[in-house]
């Protein structure tokens, strides 16, 4: 029997879900702003700390904002699945929004598993439907996640690129662009992953006979999310070096796909860490060994980054500084004022000392960016195609002096020292895209115990990138639906920073991400609108024209009710 089209959206995370409409309540975030008041303005979000003994109750997970349930009813979504021939108003709407230096274009991360273990499309009929439901809605385009430790999973240099192949083509049929990542990461235990793909079964094997390929803190857990930087030029995995391994499943993309780069395919996201972001895995959330809003720990205890830190501490002629990081920082869950190292009056970080290990440490991260995108680069020159690195929004302890949650992932930023430039810099140097997480969070949404700004930080990363002269694209790092952020993503984006001379807003926007949440009713209604409010930036229509029309644009379409059933069977 050929399902509706709701079962066809709802099957693309799995879930079950009712065509029975239910009420249900939700939470609005709070506005501390007199332009946009939120009606429970008078909320407050509170934490507790982990040595509190009459304390409040923490976040779930960093920079996690408070939402509600919705209702699970997609029908809304089969509204939005009538073509441009259908709809002149419609083709008129799409195509002038993509004018050239107007606007923001929005692309929608696809679902993590969208590509199974073996090597197909995950739920084939939704997400041919759920595509062509975001290419009505406006959206330039989608990204997915290219797993390494799928693509090249059973051995070395063998590649089975079956399911990108037929997903990129059904993103061409819907004539959506696609950012393609490269994720050189395992999925699983971060924020959000709802699935585990591990490493290759090769690497993994590698590192089960040498643990110190995987990072390492000073009380020996292993952290296997993503290869040791450290190890990063030697030939530790069958003979290659892991950043020849990335440059090898690099080229061997291109040549795959040369047919659809520059044309479908439009960028190319290099992951570089956990979670494919430039950083350490510092805050590690599996097992329950981080929890929002910790300090984290330093990650330079395997062997391969000790043998680098003795190398620069000879260099700087004090050998003693080499045997070992940092051991008072405390653990993963501490505060700043918890630790020696960390505390804002005679903290080690402002030391002599600690100067030199920040500098090491946070310089061992920008190297690693440096090899990886010295080898990207030249793979996908004149191929029409740009190239990105996501730079994670580490918010919380911002306003402290030390900045330590940043300073663990290896962002030397404190309140002396600009940590962001120096990335900008590097990215700059290649060519690509600084594209950087929680561009949706107020400063007031977060617990302000935990001195959480992450609007001053976007501020702080907008300048930076100013300065460098590098494209800045932005992410939601957590779901949400509703105006409020949205607005907030709206006014992030258009960069308003002194140093922005020229008026240039982010280049992209990657929305988190298509699932069935995103086609509710009023989680639909309100995307739609925030699609068009990002694509009419700097256009000469007021805002209320602007949702007036996207209003018309979802309800103006006819239900395609009767091909989903077609594309069901």
């Amino acid at each position: 029997m050929a399902l509706n089209l709701t079962h066809q959206i709802g099957s693309l995370a799995g879930a079950s879900i009712s065509t029975t409409d239910t009420n249900s309540s939700s939470v609005e975030s709070v506005s501390a702003s007199p332009k946009w008041r939120s009606p429970a303005a008078s909320l407050t979000c509170k934490i507790q700390r982990p040595d509190a003994i009459d304390g409040l109750s923490p976040p779930l997970s960093p920079c996690r904002s408070p939402l509600g349930s919705t209702r699970a009813d997609l029908s809304v979504a089969c509204q939005a699945f009538a073509t441009e021939m259908e709809s002149p108003v419609l083709e008129h709407q799409v195509r002038g929004a993509q004018t050239k230096g107007t606007g923001v274009p929005v692309y929608v991360m696809l679902p993590l598993d969208s590509v199974t273990m073996n090597n197909s499309v995950n739920r084939k009929k939704a997400m041919n439907a759920s595509l062509q439901a975001l290419k009505s809605a406006g959206v330039e385009g989608v990204m997915m996640d290219v797993w390494w430790g799928l693509v090249e999973r059973e051995a070395p240099g063998a590649y089975n690129w079956g399911g990108y192949a037929e997903l990129f083509e059904m993103a061409k049929k819907h004539g959506l662009k696609v950012q393609a990542v490269m994720s050189f990461h395992k999925c699983g235990g971060n924020v959000g992953d709802s699935v585990t793909i591990p490493l290759p079964k090769w690497v993994v094997e590698e590192v089960d006979k040498d643990p110190d390929l995987a990072y390492t803190d000073q009380w020996g857990r292993r952290n296997c999310e993503y290869l040791s930087l450290g190890a990063d030029t030697l030939p530790v995995l069958k003979g290659r070096t892991p950043v020849q391994c990335y440059a090898d499943f690099m080229r061997a993309f291109r040549d795959n796909f040369k047919h659809l780069l520059g044309d479908t395919i439009v960028e190319i996201q290099v992951g570089m860490g956990p979670a494919g972001e430039l950083r350490y895995p510092s805050y590690p959330e599996q097992n329950g060994t981080w929890r929002f809003p910790g300090i984290g720990a330093f990650q330079c205890f395997d062997k391969y980054m000790l043998s680098g830190l003795k190398a620069a501490a000879q260099a700087a002629g004090k050998p003693e500084w080499g045997s070992t990081g940092p051991t008072d920082a405390g653990e993963y869950n501490k505060w700043p004022e918890d630790t020696p190292f960390f505390r804002k009056d005679g903290g080690g970080w402002n030391s002599t000392y600690g100067e030199f290990f920040l500098g090491w440490y946070s310089q061992m991260l920008l190297d690693h960016g440096e090899r990886i995108l010295t080898s990207a680069k030249p793979l996908f020159e004149n191929h029409g195609v740009k190239i990105s690195v996501k730079i994670a929004g580490i918010h919380w302890h911002y306003g402290t002096r030390s900045h330590a949650p940043e300073l663990t992932a290896g962002y030397y930023n404190t309140r002396f020292r600009d940590g962001y430039i120096p990335i900008a810099q590097m990215l700059a140097r290649h060519g690509a895209i600084f594209n950087f997480t929680c561009i949706e969070m107020r400063d007031h949404e977060q617990p302000q115990e935990a001195q959480c700004l992450p609007e001053k930080l976007v501020r702080q990363v907008a300048i930076a990138t100013q300065k460098a002269n590098v494209p800045l694209a932005g992410e939601n790092a957590l779901p949400r639906y509703d105006d409020y952020a949205h607005k907030q993503i709206l006014e992030a984006s258009s960069l308003k920073v002194e140093e922005n001379t020229e008026g240039n807003q982010m280049c992209a926007f990657t929305y988190l991400r298509m699932n069935p949440h995103l086609f509710q009713p009023d989680n639909w209604r309100h995307f739609v609108a925030f699609v068009k409010n990002m694509k009419e930036k700097g256009s000469h229509k007021c805002r209320e024209q602007v949702e007036r029309e996207a209003e018309h644009f979802v309800h103006v379409t006819t239900p395609f009710v009767q091909e989903a059933a077609v594309l069901m069977r």
